[in-house]
């Protein structure tokens, strides 16, 4: 296989995990996005750009790297040397998939720079491995809405299209909230209750999205497994979850691990009575933030070529 012949770029947009119930399993791509410009060259260079990598390594060790690292090894190539230039406008450990999108980013620069020996379902599942859920590298690959599962055969997945008029609402604390912190609360054993809840909605949620129904949204988002054991870890959580509904949102989640929350909301109604709301959380929590409304990114992870 050719080696990439000159310099491309790989983009990456971040992610919204869980959406609810489904936990580890479902996922969507927003857009704000993690960017790596690769240049062959006769020695390895990392450059990260920017404030909010101002603390990542400038060498071999940074996690992006590392990441074009399992591609070359899941190809059983060694990895070209080339200067890498890495930005990402991902707010980290925010729970909006910033490592995913420099997982999969990486995954995808190596593989160009091999030539692409390995194909997207390849990619996805050294991804999910690496990850050890598929919930945020699904839809940074491939965009849109994705249930994926992860097992001993296989990453297996479904992609969907947004339904028509689905638009998402952030409200993204000024904190981080490590994924190791947020899944320590989790009980290491559920009820049968819990897990017919959890499996039923999670269910009801995924053929919503697929069919369009967005007004099961709301009640198909309803979430037992973890949202419950990390609402005392995200101030103002469980009011959004309860009455964010009155406030214009179809549905309301934990965002991947937190400390975003995510809204659904009607693209056909205005979102400034839902804005006003989140912004009264944060302020009534004792906390600062920012909502926004991002548009669900529908291409994934994109490669440019100069």
């Amino acid at each position: 296989m050719n080696r990439a012949a000159g310099a491309f770029t790989v983009r990456a947009p971040a992610s919204s995990a869980n959406l609810g119930p489904g936990f580890d399993s479902l996922g969507l791509s927003v857009a704000l996005h993690t960017t790596l410009r690769v240049t062959p060259q006769a020695t390895t260079e990392i450059v990260p750009l920017g404030e909010e990598l101002r603390d990542t390594p400038a060498d071999e060790s940074n996690y992006l790297y590392r990441a074009m690292e399992l591609a070359a090894r899941r190809a059983g190539q060694p990895l070209p040397p080339a200067r890498i230039e890495i930005e990402t406008e991902v707010p980290l450990a925010r729970g909006l998939g910033s490592s995913a999108a420099a997982l999969v980013a990486g995954i995808v620069a190596g593989n160009e720079l091999l030539g692409r020996p390995l194909d997207q379902e390849t990619v996805l599942d050294v991804a999910a491995r690496e990850e050890g859920h598929p919930d945020n590298v699904a839809p940074a690959l491939f965009g849109g809405i994705v249930v994926a599962t992860l097992d001993k055969l296989g990453t297996h997945y479904v992609r969907l299209d947004p339904p028509a008029h689905l638009g998402v609402t952030v409200l993204i604390p000024d904190f981080e909230l490590s994924t190791s912190k947020a899944r320590a609360v989790l009980p290491k054993e559920y009820s049968r209750a819990d897990a017919v809840h959890a499996l039923s909605h999670a269910a009801l949620l995924a053929a919503a999205l697929s069919v369009g129904r967005l007004d099961l949204l709301r009640h198909a988002m309803q979430d037992y497994i973890h949202q419950v054991w990390r609402a005392p870890l995200v101030p103002g959580l469980s009011d959004i979850l309860e009455h964010a509904h009155r406030h214009g949102a179809l549905g309301a989640a934990l965002s991947g691990a937190g400390p975003t929350v995510l809204c659904f909301h009607d693209q056909r109604e205005p979102t400034e009575r839902l804005h006003t709301y989140l912004r009264d959380v944060l302020h009534r929590s004792g906390l600062t933030g920012r909502v926004l409304d991002l548009p669900i990114d529908t291409q994934g992870t994109v490669v440019t070529t100069a």
